[in-house]
């Protein structure tokens, strides 16, 4: 009987249910398209910040005590030890190896071209390294700098011949695309001039074969730079790259198994011989940072959402309940408790609310599909957790603004609300 009476009073009073559809549709809207992008945001962030650099860096053990300061790093004992070029393929065979987005080594020194002294840097362009079931892989720096831009073009990587200058270093030498120049008498075409470089502004930038052969270091890398999709930072992983010896079993393995800046670090000093992987912190604090500034600006705006179409909710209950009150006298004449009462308008307003909130989530997907796209450029895809949580969202809005109004429902008497009196 009660699901016939949920289902007469729907089709009854059509402007009420249509505006309480309409309140809950749109707030679980909102909900969805915010749910929708801020599950999918740390990832777009990571993305644009992997513009900027590696965030990773790979360095020998013995170089790797640095010191930051005033945003430089300072390193006593470096160019005292190696890695190994050929250990490179470890970098993209961890646990996290899809996160690894591309990697690149370098090896820095001065050689003489007259009287000057250059400083070169060898390193990938866009280098095929075979690794373990991806024998096709290939990466540089055009895939880790993509902030890099070239007037001319790239050398061929394992070019003997062909260089890039900073465009720094080519405006105080007068060296232009086309030019010549003696590295440690060998001879090199210059076919582009790099801009938008950090430390490359002011050296002579090569293939890695090329440097190390100038260099006298055949094999031989001072380090490498890594890109890598990581999730924000936590408590945990705070605590873990402060201090790793202090989580215990249970933290450990959900630290080394979550796709944090340290734990891929770790996982490469692990598997790459001789090295020290650290997170670059500057990257990761940044997008740390961002990511959770937004999420907790979306969370805002939710709960906010929620309140208010609550409020909706009640004023629209109010008057629905003092529309049946005679329907309400009549049933409480021949039996009927305050508990089937509640069930009865309860039932009715989360049917309304369930309905709504599938099609709230369907706007909310799209919104959210409109608003990434138009902020970074590219669609952001199906979370489908999300339809779950929203439904619940306006299940919960349907419940939390009938509480009061239903409140009274006590104070109803049955021979009061037959005769028409208050």
């Amino acid at each position: 009987m009660i699901f016939t009476m949920i289902k007469n009073s729907l089709f009854r009073a059509k402007a009420q249910k249509f505006l309480a559809f309409i309140t809950v549709g749109l707030s679980v809207a909102l909900i969805a398209c915010m749910l929708n992008m801020t599950l999918k945001i740390g990832d777009e962030v990571a993305k644009e910040l992997r513009g900027y650099g590696s965030n990773i860096v790979v360095l020998p053990k013995s170089n790797a005590l640095s010191v930051e300061i005033g945003g430089k790093e300072y390193s006593p004992l470096k160019n005292e030890d190696y890695l190994k070029e050929a250990d490179l393929h470890h970098i993209k065979e961890i646990f996290w190896r899809n996160n690894i987005v591309a990697f690149a080594p370098f090896l820095d020194g001065k050689v003489k071209s007259g009287d000057k002294i250059y400083s070169i840097q060898g390193t990938y362009f866009d280098k095929n390294v075979p690794i373990s079931d991806e024998n096709d892989y290939k990466t540089g720096v055009t895939q880790l700098n993509i902030f890099w831009h070239v007037d001319g073009e790239y050398p061929k990587d394992d070019s003997l011949t062909s260089v890039i200058v900073g465009d720094r270093l080519a405006q105080k030498d007068g060296i232009k695309v086309g030019d010549k120049l003696n590295l440690a008498n060998h001879e090199v075409s210059v076919t582009g001039i790099l801009h938008g470089a950090d430390t490359q502004k002011n050296q002579v930038v090569m293939s890695l074969k090329l440097a190390q052969i100038l260099l006298d270091k055949p094999g031989l890398i001072n380090k490498a730079e890594v890109s890598a999709m990581t999730i924000p930072e936590n408590d945990l992983s705070v605590r873990a790259r402060r201090n790793l010896d202090s989580l215990d079993s249970v933290e450990y393995d959900k630290w080394y198994c979550s796709a944090y800046v340290s734990s891929i670090a770790y996982q490469i000093s692990e598997e790459f011989p001789s090295s020290l992987a650290k997170g670059v912190l500057s990257v990761s604090q940044t997008q740390s940072g961002i990511t959770q500034k937004i999420q907790s600006l979306m969370g805002i705006v939710s709960i906010i959402a929620l309140l208010i179409s609550s409020i909706g909710i009640t004023s629209l209950m109010s008057s629905e309940i003092y529309r049946r009150t005679k329907e309400i006298g009549l049933l409480k004449a021949i039996g009927a408790s305050n508990f089937s009462i509640y069930l009865n308008f309860c039932l009715e307003m989360v049917v309304v609310g369930v309905i709504a909130s599938m099609f709230g989530v369907i706007l909310g997907y799209a919104l959210s599909f409109a608003l990434f796209y138009q902020i970074f450029d590219s669609f952001v895809g199906f979370s489908f957790m999300v339809l779950p949580l929203c439904v619940a969202f306006g299940v919960l809005i349907c419940i939390l603004g009938s509480i009061l109004p239903l409140k009274s429902v006590i104070d109803i008497l049955p021979a009061k609300a037959l005769y028409g009196r208050k």
